[in-house]
């Protein structure tokens, strides 16, 4: 693996290659992106695909890339164009594209303003809001998860956000009926640890979750478009939003090994199963080589 910065006006972008050069791949480059998540929750998934370039890269304002805008709110339409700019750069489009979480969410925006830079996207989870029939309410439960932090800090807001997305079905008046959650009933302290900008805690990636793809765009790009689904998200908030995307798409969501991520390793907090997470990537992605 070789790590590198690509200088553009508002934000100095790192990002890491792997593999072989792409002319020495028979393969479309890969690019794995996330958000929150950064390179380094790829490594795992990565190390599957030996045959290919990887490239991964920490979204601006996260991990090693340094935001020069003044900036500390996340949008998927500014990311989009960081991995543009990315792509371009490399100048290895089209590329294939897996895209996690809030990176599925960038990812898509990337297909609908530059549908020439992927070829397959996999867009696993995009946590998207608005897509889902009980959209009002699941907004009003990411501030309640907000509101949890901003009140008592890291622990209280995950403890907050874990009750949230572990939810099963719509949001109705039973989920706003429970107790606070209490951080102690997930092994975590109950202090204030004194934060307030944590990108998935706080209001900074509401631009993410609120985004409303351009289906039309979808349907009409060259590009491939897949949505993942983790088995174990069947019924919660992640896996009702990826089933409503690919509905959206006239499509099904593809169904992948574990949890929302999935295709994470042992040095994970939460680990997936990364080796059957790959195989199943693997073939998707091989279903479109040419």
């Amino acid at each position: 693996m070789t790590d590198h910065v690509l200088a553009l006006p508002d934000v100095d972008l790192a990002y890491d290659l792997r593999g072989p050069a792409p002319a020495e791949s028979s393969h479309r480059p890969l690019l794995m992106i996330g958000q929150p998540m950064t390179a380094e929750g790829f490594a795992a998934l990565a190390s599957y695909f030996p045959e290919r370039t990887v490239i991964t890269y920490d979204p601006r304002g996260l991990g090693r890339s340094v935001r020069k805008d003044g900036r500390s709110d996340n949008s998927p339409t500014v990311q989009a164009e960081d991995v543009h700019a990315l792509i371009s750069a490399l100048s290895l489009g089209p590329v294939d594209l897996f895209a996690s979480s809030g990176g599925a969410v960038t990812a898509l925006a990337l297909v609908t303003a530059h549908p020439g830079d992927v070829a397959t996207l996999v867009a696993h989870e995009p946590p998207i809001l608005s897509v889902l029939p009980d959209a009002a309410a699941a907004a009003r439960g990411q501030a309640q998860v907000r509101d949890a932090y901003q009140a008592k800090g890291s622990f209280a807001g995950m403890a907050a956000f874990i009750a949230y997305t572990s939810w099963q079905g719509e949001f109705t008046d039973a989920f706003f009926a429970q107790p606070p959650a209490d951080p102690a009933l997930f092994g975590m302290p109950t202090e204030d640890d004194g934060t307030r900008d944590d990108p998935l805690l706080s209001d900074l990636s509401w631009a993410i979750t609120g985004y409303t793809p351009d289906i039309d765009a979808l349907r009409a790009a060259p590009t491939r478009v897949v949505i993942g689904v983790g088995e174990e998200s069947a019924g919660v908030l992640t896996g009702r939003t990826a089933e409503a995307t690919a509905a959206l798409l006239y499509s099904t969501a593809v169904v992948f090994p574990s949890h929302h991520g999935g295709f994470t390793g042992s040095d994970s907090g939460y680990p997936g199963q990364p080796e059957p997470f790959a195989q199943r990537l693997r073939q998707i992605l091989d279903e479109d080589q040419g």
